[in-house]
């Protein structure tokens, strides 16, 4: 009986992929770059009202250094199907604009990365909606607005919401030939701070003592730290410090990133560049090293696998591919949720290409195939 009102919402939704595509544009002409928590808010009032539409309960999270996060929830009650997303994007404001449709390609931030995504979200819920199917499906959900740097606030709202959820979806984008994500390598974000004393350069320089000098001494030590056989990696992304040319510079900043494919790699990599930092400070400077963010490996497991096949069978049924992808390089929430012990997958969201770049796309003709396979594995959770 489930199973026919699932049908039924999806005849409804193969013919929503302007309707999709509207709502993806609204998404994507909004930006909601991490650090503007006002844009981030208008992406999340724009979804909040999505959800009390189709009658699904929210709840807006405050947040006092990002945008609002969002909860959601059916009413139905029993071990929900947890669903992962984010409303932030890497681009400043009047950095990357727009939304361009050429064919089925739709270019603009956040298309795949991960607006589209949240569409495909909203309208498989819509599908069970139609289906008169969302008393019977426990769904829970938190869109997050600070998933873009490592979820330094939300992960713990997260780790909260999520107890005791039967599993874990990402929307995060959908890989090619549709493979299922059940690996991600862990990810840490690392500020080092370098503080040294200010002189003028030429009628004092003796007396000053170089931060941006030991900061430099750090970035060649760090980046050496990086092992490709075991999967670790070090970049230092950003850089700054200093005044002016003539004075000896008294501060420098680094951004540091940290990939690694077990915990364990990760607190090794994080305590190598501690050393690090203590070796390279030169005589009267000094190099902080702090974790702004961390996040654990998601790891495969039996059950994530198995869920990975159960959801493969429901994209197969949607006419879409299956399969599960190798090993990513980039975290994401999902990396939170399988540390929980949550059998979790991810890459659900829409086909596309370049994420993260200005030639940011999705393929809108994915959008229908992709919210129907998520309304398929839902409605096999109906209760």
């Amino acid at each position: 009986m489930f199973q026919d009102r699932v049908e039924i919402g999806i005849s409804w939704l193969a013919g929503q992929r302007l309707a999709m595509q509207r709502l993806l544009e609204r998404l994507v002409r909004q930006s909601s770059f991490t650090q503007d928590p006002p844009g981030v808010n208008a992406v999340v009032s724009l979804i909040d009202a999505e959800l009390r539409r189709i009658g699904i309960r929210t709840e807006r999270i405050p947040s006092p250094r990002f945008g609002d996060h969002l909860s959601f929830r059916t009413t139905a009650q029993g071990e929900a199907v947890f669903l992962l997303g984010h409303t932030d994007t890497v681009f400043p404001p009047h950095s990357f604009e727009g939304f361009e449709l050429a064919g089925d390609m739709a270019r603009g931030p956040g298309t795949f990365d991960m607006k589209g995504g949240l569409v495909v979200a909203l309208f498989a819920l819509e599908t069970l909606a139609r289906g008169a199917l969302l008393r019977h499906v426990p769904v829970q959900g938190l869109f997050v607005s600070d998933e873009e740097v490592g979820s330094p606030e939300s992960a713990a709202h997260l780790r909260e919401r999520a107890a005791g959820a039967a599993c874990a979806l990402g929307l995060e984008p959908g890989r090619r030939g549709d493979v299922i994500i059940t690996r991600r390598k862990g990810v840490a974000s690392v500020h080092a701070d370098a503080t040294g004393v200010a002189a003028h350069a030429g009628n004092d320089h003796q007396a000053g003592r170089n931060a941006i000098w030991s900061l430099a001494r750090l970035v060649d030590r760090a980046q050496s730290l990086t092992d490709y056989r075991r999967g670790s990696t070090v970049n230092v992304g950003t850089i700054e410090g200093g005044t002016t040319k003539n004075t000896v510079p008294a501060h420098a900043r680094a951004e540091i990133d940290l990939r690694y494919t077990t915990e364990a790699d990760g607190e090794a990599l994080y305590l190598a560049l501690r050393e690090a930092a203590e070796a390279a400070a030169v005589e009267g400077t000094r190099i902080q090293v702090a974790r702004t963010a961390w996040r654990p490996p998601m790891v495969r497991t039996d059950r994530s696998a198995a869920l990975a096949s159960e959801y493969g069978e429901c994209q197969e049924a949607s006419c879409l591919g299956a399969g599960e992808a190798p090993l990513s390089g980039g975290g994401s929430d999902a990396c939170t949720t399988s540390a929980m012990g949550i059998p979790t997958i991810d890459g659900l969201g829409p086909r596309g290409a370049g994420f993260h770049t200005t030639d940011e796309q999705v393929d809108v003709a994915s959008l229908v195939p992709k919210a129907a396979a998520l309304a398929r594995f839902l409605g096999r959770r109906a209760v």
